[in-house]
């Protein structure tokens, strides 16, 4: 059984929610706390043993690469004015020569398009597949958990979480098989079940293990939903072939593609922070304590 050495990691999205912010920012640059979206979302993927980062980007993502890149003019003020720590912390965050690898997405076709552009970089082998809107809290595990349920599968493996049931219809749902190991078999996948059709209440929260045989069936994938090319019609029909496993995953997942998510994610990251989470607290009380007034005249109104 092949090793997951490898991620992609899907990029070229327009943050169209985010305008007028992501006019020249790309979305995944925009930052929670004190480091850009992305940046979780690779630092998951490091801490699971992935080796080798491939972005999948569109125009206008160059500062995508750049961040993941040397900076030296950075890095020699830093080291001229004695900042340590903070040289400490960017050569931790550095991924290593060769690890990154960057392609283009030149049509907004889809993620199951977006994920066949890697193909060539993906090679035969298994790889991880993580969206970069989506961000765990704790911040880490959750990818490292999901390799460690595929060394014992082989197979496919799909993470999970618990949704309130009257919201299946916003989410991918699974259906729950036997338990296998740390995991469960997956019995079907539906896109945005209508209501009361849902086959569970555990939603796929952005992160895949998948197998190289996608690329095949994405090759003639037709478009679905939303005139896009989409992973979700292409698992269905790989999961005909070989098995997938759901990992159900107990931390929280905050969607950062939209901005109620994005601020409740900082606000939630803050918190987390043992140097910063006695502060927010007491903030987040006053301004509470502040805005009782106009909330309660607005819902007068």
């Amino acid at each position: 059984m092949k090793k997951v050495r490898k991620a992609v990691f899907p990029v070229a999205g327009l943050g169209t929610r985010f305008l007028p912010a992501t006019k020249a920012i790309p979305k995944e640059m925009l930052t929670v706390v004190d480091r850009p979206v992305i940046q979780y979302v690779v630092d998951e993927a490091r801490e699971a043993g992935i080796e080798h980062f491939i972005f999948v980007t569109g125009r206008n993502k160059g500062v995508i690469e750049d961040h993941f890149d040397i900076q030296f003019e950075l890095n020699h003020t830093l080291a001229r004015r004695g900042k340590d720590e903070q040289l400490a912390k960017l050569d931790q965050l550095q991924p290593k020569a060769g690890q990154t690898s960057f392609t283009r997405q030149q049509e907004p076709l889809g993620l199951g398009h977006a994920v066949w552009c890697a193909r060539e970089l993906v090679g035969d082998e298994p790889f991880a597949l993580l969206l970069p809107d989506m961000i765990t809290l704790p911040q880490h595990g959750c990818m490292k958990d999901m390799v460690s349920l595929y060394e014992r599968t082989g197979g496919s493996i799909i993470a999970v979480e618990e949704c309130d049931p009257s919201e299946t219809h916003k989410y991918g749902i699974v259906g729950k098989g036997a338990d296998v190991h740390s995991g469960f078999a997956i019995t079907g996948m539906v896109e945005k079940p209508k209501p009361g059709t849902a086959p569970s209440n555990l939603y796929i929260n952005g992160r895949y293990i998948l197998q190289p045989e996608i690329f095949a069936i994405l090759e003639g994938q037709e478009r679905g939903a939303g005139n896009e090319i989409q992973l979700t019609d292409a698992m269905l029909k790989l999961e005909k072939q070989r098995p997938f496993y759901g990992y159900h995953y107990h931390g929280r997942t905050f969607d950062c593609g939209s901005p109620e998510g994005f601020v409740e994610a900082n606000v939630a990251f803050a918190l987390s922070r043992n140097t910063m989470n006695a502060s927010m607290a007491s903030m987040i009380r006053t301004l509470l304590d502040e805005l009782k007034p106009v909330a309660s005249s607005v819902a007068a109104q």
